[in-house]
Protein backbone atom coordinates (compact mmCIF):
# COMPACT_ATOMS: atom_id res chain seq x y z
CA UNK A 1 0.00 0.00 0.00
CA UNK A 2 1.35 3.37 -1.00
CA UNK A 3 0.92 6.26 1.35
CA UNK A 4 0.18 9.69 0.07
CA UNK A 5 2.80 12.27 1.11
CA UNK A 6 1.59 14.78 3.67
CA UNK A 7 0.67 18.22 2.39
CA UNK A 8 1.90 21.52 3.79
CA UNK A 9 -1.29 23.56 4.36
CA UNK A 10 -0.98 27.28 3.65
CA UNK A 11 -3.15 30.09 4.99
CA UNK A 12 -2.70 32.67 2.25
CA UNK A 13 0.12 34.75 0.85
CA UNK A 14 2.36 36.24 3.55
CA UNK A 15 4.39 38.52 1.28
CA UNK A 16 5.82 38.80 -2.21
CA UNK A 17 9.31 40.21 -2.76
CA UNK A 18 10.52 41.92 -5.94
CA UNK A 19 13.99 42.93 -6.97
CA UNK A 20 13.85 46.69 -7.40
CA UNK A 21 16.29 49.37 -8.45
CA UNK A 22 16.96 52.47 -6.36
CA UNK A 23 14.83 53.21 -3.28
CA UNK A 24 12.94 56.20 -4.72
CA UNK A 25 11.82 54.36 -7.87
CA UNK A 26 10.08 51.79 -5.66
CA UNK A 27 8.48 54.37 -3.38
CA UNK A 28 7.25 56.41 -6.36
CA UNK A 29 5.66 53.34 -7.96
CA UNK A 30 4.25 51.35 -5.03
CA UNK A 31 3.12 54.24 -2.84
CA UNK A 32 3.03 57.13 -5.31
CA UNK A 33 1.12 55.39 -8.13
CA UNK A 34 -0.58 52.38 -6.54
CA UNK A 35 -1.31 54.06 -3.20
CA UNK A 36 0.16 51.25 -1.11
CA UNK A 37 1.30 52.72 2.19
CA UNK A 38 5.04 52.52 2.81
CA UNK A 39 5.15 50.54 6.08
CA UNK A 40 8.85 50.38 6.96
CA UNK A 41 12.34 49.64 5.68
CA UNK A 42 15.44 47.94 6.96
CA UNK A 43 18.58 46.37 5.51
CA UNK A 44 18.15 43.04 3.74
CA UNK A 45 19.12 40.75 6.61
CA UNK A 46 20.72 38.27 4.19
CA UNK A 47 22.74 40.87 2.25
CA UNK A 48 23.66 44.23 3.81
CA UNK A 49 24.33 45.72 0.37
CA UNK A 50 20.57 45.80 -0.23
CA UNK A 51 17.75 47.73 1.40
CA UNK A 52 14.36 46.08 2.08
CA UNK A 53 11.19 48.19 1.64
CA UNK A 54 7.77 47.02 2.90
CA UNK A 55 4.40 48.15 1.46
CA UNK A 56 0.79 47.26 2.36
CA UNK A 57 -1.19 46.23 -0.76
CA UNK A 58 -4.48 46.87 1.05
CA UNK A 59 -5.17 43.60 2.80
CA UNK A 60 -2.68 43.92 5.66
CA UNK A 61 -0.20 41.58 4.00
CA UNK A 62 3.05 42.81 2.52
CA UNK A 63 4.79 43.44 -0.76
CA UNK A 64 8.49 43.93 -0.26
CA UNK A 65 11.19 45.27 -2.54
CA UNK A 66 14.95 44.76 -2.36
CA UNK A 67 16.65 47.97 -3.50
CA UNK A 68 20.14 49.30 -4.00
CA UNK A 69 21.26 52.75 -5.04
CA UNK A 70 23.77 50.95 -7.30
CA UNK A 71 21.03 49.32 -9.43
CA UNK A 72 19.94 51.23 -12.52
CA UNK A 73 16.35 51.23 -13.72
CA UNK A 74 15.77 48.89 -16.64
CA UNK A 75 12.28 49.27 -18.15
CA UNK A 76 12.61 46.34 -20.59
CA UNK A 77 9.90 43.70 -20.05
CA UNK A 78 10.96 41.03 -17.58
CA UNK A 79 11.74 37.66 -19.18
CA UNK A 80 8.77 35.36 -19.65
CA UNK A 81 10.15 31.88 -19.37
CA UNK A 82 9.38 28.80 -17.31
CA UNK A 83 9.75 29.43 -13.62
CA UNK A 84 9.50 33.21 -13.85
CA UNK A 85 6.65 35.46 -12.75
CA UNK A 86 4.35 36.39 -15.63
CA UNK A 87 2.34 39.04 -13.79
CA UNK A 88 0.86 39.96 -10.44
CA UNK A 89 -2.81 40.96 -10.26
CA UNK A 90 -4.28 43.36 -7.73
CA UNK A 91 -7.96 43.33 -6.85
CA UNK A 92 -9.53 46.77 -7.29
CA UNK A 93 -13.02 48.23 -6.93
CA UNK A 94 -15.17 48.98 -9.98
CA UNK A 95 -14.63 52.73 -9.43
CA UNK A 96 -10.86 52.30 -9.31
CA UNK A 97 -10.91 50.05 -12.36
CA UNK A 98 -12.90 52.47 -14.52
CA UNK A 99 -10.56 55.37 -13.74
CA UNK A 100 -7.25 53.47 -13.79
CA UNK A 101 -6.40 53.74 -17.49
CA UNK A 102 -6.68 57.53 -17.43
CA UNK A 103 -4.64 57.78 -14.21
CA UNK A 104 -1.92 55.49 -15.58
CA UNK A 105 -1.72 57.51 -18.81
CA UNK A 106 -1.47 60.77 -16.81
CA UNK A 107 1.55 59.33 -14.99
CA UNK A 108 3.22 58.14 -18.23
CA UNK A 109 2.28 54.44 -18.01
CA UNK A 110 0.91 52.67 -21.09
CA UNK A 111 -1.74 50.00 -20.52
CA UNK A 112 -3.64 47.30 -22.34
CA UNK A 113 -6.92 49.15 -21.99
CA UNK A 114 -9.92 47.33 -20.57
CA UNK A 115 -9.92 43.55 -21.16
CA UNK A 116 -13.03 41.42 -20.56
CA UNK A 117 -12.10 38.08 -18.95
CA UNK A 118 -15.65 36.77 -18.59
CA UNK A 119 -15.82 36.70 -14.79
CA UNK A 120 -13.65 39.78 -14.30
CA UNK A 121 -12.31 42.83 -16.10
CA UNK A 122 -8.57 43.38 -16.39
CA UNK A 123 -6.15 46.15 -17.23
CA UNK A 124 -2.43 45.39 -17.70
CA UNK A 125 0.58 47.70 -17.39
CA UNK A 126 4.32 47.51 -16.66
CA UNK A 127 6.18 49.08 -13.76
CA UNK A 128 9.35 51.18 -14.32
CA UNK A 129 11.39 47.95 -14.18
CA UNK A 130 9.40 46.08 -16.83
CA UNK A 131 7.32 43.83 -14.55
CA UNK A 132 3.78 43.20 -15.80
CA UNK A 133 0.91 44.01 -13.42
CA UNK A 134 -2.84 43.61 -13.69
CA UNK A 135 -5.66 45.54 -12.08
CA UNK A 136 -8.51 43.03 -11.77
CA UNK A 137 -12.13 43.75 -10.93
CA UNK A 138 -14.64 40.95 -10.36
CA UNK A 139 -17.96 41.31 -12.18
CA UNK A 140 -19.90 39.78 -9.28
CA UNK A 141 -20.35 39.85 -5.53
CA UNK A 142 -20.47 36.45 -3.82
CA UNK A 143 -23.56 35.63 -1.77
CA UNK A 144 -23.19 36.05 1.99
CA UNK A 145 -21.06 33.33 3.55
CA UNK A 146 -19.25 32.54 0.29
CA UNK A 147 -16.04 33.71 -1.38
CA UNK A 148 -15.19 34.66 -4.95
CA UNK A 149 -13.44 31.26 -5.21
CA UNK A 150 -16.66 29.48 -4.16
CA UNK A 151 -18.58 31.21 -6.94
CA UNK A 152 -15.87 30.53 -9.52
CA UNK A 153 -15.64 26.82 -8.60
CA UNK A 154 -19.41 26.46 -9.00
CA UNK A 155 -19.42 28.50 -12.24
CA UNK A 156 -16.64 26.30 -13.61
CA UNK A 157 -18.75 23.15 -13.14
CA UNK A 158 -21.67 24.88 -14.87
CA UNK A 159 -19.40 26.03 -17.72
CA UNK A 160 -17.99 22.52 -18.24
CA UNK A 161 -21.48 21.00 -18.28
CA UNK A 162 -22.52 23.61 -20.87
CA UNK A 163 -19.43 22.95 -23.01
CA UNK A 164 -18.45 26.64 -22.91
CA UNK A 165 -14.90 27.89 -23.47
CA UNK A 166 -14.80 30.18 -20.43
CA UNK A 167 -16.88 31.37 -17.50
CA UNK A 168 -19.37 34.07 -18.50
CA UNK A 169 -22.26 35.97 -16.93
CA UNK A 170 -24.89 33.19 -17.21
CA UNK A 171 -22.54 30.74 -15.44
CA UNK A 172 -21.89 33.26 -12.67
CA UNK A 173 -25.59 33.98 -12.23
CA UNK A 174 -26.45 30.29 -11.96
CA UNK A 175 -23.54 29.63 -9.57
CA UNK A 176 -24.55 32.54 -7.31
CA UNK A 177 -28.16 31.35 -7.29
CA UNK A 178 -27.10 27.78 -6.40
CA UNK A 179 -24.83 28.96 -3.56
CA UNK A 180 -27.42 31.40 -2.21
CA UNK A 181 -30.06 28.62 -2.18
CA UNK A 182 -27.75 26.44 -0.02
CA UNK A 183 -27.16 29.19 2.53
Amino acid sequence: MTTKPEIIPTEGVHHITFMGADRQTSIDFWEGLLGMPFVFEQPNLDDDSMNHLYFDPGDGRLITIFTSEEWAKDPRPTPQKQGSLHHLAFNVSRDTYTSAEKKLRARGFASSGEVDRGFMDSLYFRDPLGQLFELACYKFTPPQGHTHSDVLAAAHKIRIAAGAKNISDPHLTEAINQLAART
